[in-house]
């Protein structure tokens, strides 16, 4: 049979036919040759056909493509999830503060509101949450003032002319209490007390080891350094007024850097168990980064999740001791989750305009709270958030 003839015989029976027949040919195993005619207009049929099933589908539409990108992003967090109770905190943790960064301002507006614990006529305290930035500029989309004219109208019942302004911030890894104040004259006055030391705050934060004395006053300058090498970075550092003497028996003092900032911190260890501890801080000066560096750099306790001052000449994540991880359940592969542990717990603000002294306390959130009894570290008697 010539290929002319192969072709008048395909037109005369139905190609479905055609098919079987081939199949049946194949299972038995015998060697066969395909006609080039038929072949070819086989191969005609199976690429045109879903050619035309296509034509017939409805165009693609944009919510349709937005859908399908959001199941597959949800697909892939569920896939990628940490498997260990910690881990699944802290992973629940990092997508909250990535919701909260990201969400719409309305949605952030409401969350802080349902977060307020203090208020009267000229002040209010809020928990703030773990990631968002206080101030704008940082690569998060929103930040706690880019909202403050949408909570002042939640707060005043969405009254017009509302206004909201922020005293002493704290930076984006920090959670606790944050103090606003209704009028720009009370902020003022407010920062003009801090500047003069008058405001008192005090801090939580759970170290890497145990600070030796217990307690204490740590008085050392701070500055910021270039670190170079691979990946050139920008960090605080401490910057010494004193150094050890030629013979080891002593200190001198030695000429203050000019860039450097005076920086005083005083701390309390109030429970340390399993290498680990929950110490007291309060910072009697407000340089960047203080308490930080005091705890990594001068008494060697690192706060847990502080990454950035975990290496001085690099950039990664926190080193933990072995029985560390495992008293938390976490791998060091995974260590780069862990969020700093450092909670604004205290504000008190000396009384003005004939009024007493103001002291609010701020509940620990659920996971500083967690940690502490992983390492079985006594908790004070604190209030806990259990919504963060």
């Amino acid at each position: 049979m010539n290929s002319y003839s192969a072709v008048s015989f395909a037109r005369n029976y139905d190609l479905s036919h055609l098919s079987k027949m081939l199949n049946g040919i194949i299972k038995t195993r015998t060697r066969c040759c395909v006609l080039p005619g038929v072949a070819s207009m086989l191969a005609r049929t199976h690429v045109t056909a879903p050619k035309k099933q296509t034509e017939n589908k409805p165009p693609l539409r944009a919510i349709d493509l937005a859908q399908k990108i959001r199941r597959e992003k949800v697909q892939e967090e569920k896939t990628s999830a940490p498997k260990s109770p910690l881990e699944k905190s802290v992973f629940e943790l990092r997508q909250l503060s990535q919701q909260l960064q990201n969400v719409h301002p309305n949605v952030l507006a409401k969350h802080l509101h349902k977060s307020i614990i203090f208020q009267n006529q000229e002040l209010i305290v809020i928990n703030k949450p773990y990631g968002v930035p206080v101030q704008e500029g940082s690569a998060a989309k929103n930040s706690i003032y880019s909202v403050l004219p949408i909570l002042a109208k939640m707060m005043d019942g969405m009254k017009g002319g509302s206004q909201l302004h922020t005293c002493i911030g704290l930076d984006k890894e920090i959670t606790g209490a944050l103090l606003l104040t209704r009028n720009e004259e009370v902020a003022i006055h407010i920062q003009d007390l801090h500047k003069h030391h008058q405001v008192e705050r005090k801090y939580l934060v759970v170290s890497v080891g145990v600070p030796v004395p217990s307690e204490g006053v740590i008085d050392i300058p701070v500055i910021e350094r270039e670190v170079t090498g691979s990946q050139p970075h920008f960090k605080m550092g401490l910057s010494p007024v004193y150094r050890m003497s030629d013979s080891g028996e002593g200190v001198t003092r030695v000429r203050a850097h000019r860039q450097a900032h005076g920086a005083v911190t005083k701390y309390r260890v109030l429970e340390s168990n399993n290498g680990c501890s929950l110490v007291e801080l309060q910072p009697i000066t407000g340089v960047k980064h203080q308490m930080r560096v005091h705890m990594a750099y001068a008494l060697g306790c690192p706060i847990i999740g502080d990454h950035k001052y975990a290496h001085w000449n690099k950039l990664a994540p926190q080193r933990l001791p072995d029985a560390v991880l495992k008293r938390l359940g976490i791998q060091q592969s995974k260590v780069r989750y862990l969020p700093l542990h450092l909670h604004a717990r205290q504000l008190t603000l000396p009384g003005f305009k004939g009024q007493d002294d103001i002291t609010v306390s701020c509940p620990l959130t659920r996971f500083f709270v967690s940690t502490l009894r992983k390492l079985q570290i006594s908790l004070p008697d604190y209030r806990t958030d259990e919504t963060l």
